[in-house]
């Protein structure tokens, strides 16, 4: 029952080329940054990700891209990063832009282990292109499938060696829903908990979505775009 590795390498270490990978994380809030770090640096490649966003040029699912380890990109929002730009009109990347409310979905299809649903978001729009359509009470909907991948990585506030998971406020996000559509799900933590510590009201992610848990290290905890000021600009 303890899932808790040893090191980041050791989580990772037996994700292959080529596979699919759902990864929490919003902007840079709640990525699981240790465990991209240790994909870069072991150089796994052929990667399908799927995310809201892929990081920024220096940060998150950005290291990846900068080190050409990803194939495709299933996402909603792209617009932070210069690299991504390049390799997509290029040609290199092969991108599925996907509405934020139905990758959600798709995600929690997924790992509550439904094929397909309908959503009215996308119709007219090249969205919809190859997809079926349907009416349902005078309205047009899409049939889109959901989405099991191979492999997940989240990030948690606190975990328990049982890989019980608590998330903390905004940084919950896309977390869960990667968890569980995950067939192999890495957790890493800010807080490893001992068994029991977890008041089980409050796990956001039961264990059984968990397959590997580890405790992260040196959170940077970056902001994606910081705006200032010159104290003459600001109103009296």
């Amino acid at each position: 029952m303890n899932k808790v590795a040893r090191s980041a390498e050791e989580a990772i270490g037996h994700i292959p080329d080529g596979a699919t990978i759902a990864v929490g994380g919003f902007g840079l809030c709640g990525i699981p940054e240790n465990l991209i770090a240790a994909l870069r640096e072991r150089g796994t490649s052929g990667l399908t990700i799927v995310s809201n966003n892929c990081g920024v040029d220096d940060w998150g699912l950005g290291l990846l891209l900068a080190n050409r380890q990803i194939k495709k990109m299933i996402a909603s929002y792209v617009g932070e990063n210069k690299a991504f730009e390049r390799q997509f009109l290029s040609g290199e990347l092969e991108v599925e832009l996907v509405p934020q409310g139905t990758l959600a979905e798709r995600l929690r299809a997924g790992g509550a282990g439904l094929p397909a649903f309908y959503t009215p978001a996308g119709v007219g729009t090249p969205v919809a292109d190859g997809k079926e359509t349907r009416t349902f009470d005078g309205r047009a909907y899409l049939l889109e499938r959901g989405i099991k991948t191979d492999f997940a990585l989240v990030k948690a506030w606190k975990a328990d060696p049982y890989g019980n998971l608590v998330y903390r406020r905004t940084s919950r996000n896309f977390n869960p829903l990667a968890a569980a559509a995950g067939g192999i799900t890495i957790a890493e933590a800010e807080e490893l908990a001992d068994v029991g510590e977890l008041d089980p009201d409050g796990i956001h992610t039961p264990g059984i979505y968990v397959q590997h848990v580890l405790r992260g290290r040196q959170y940077e905890k970056r902001i994606e775009r910081l705006t200032t000021r010159r104290p003459e600009e600001e109103r009296v």
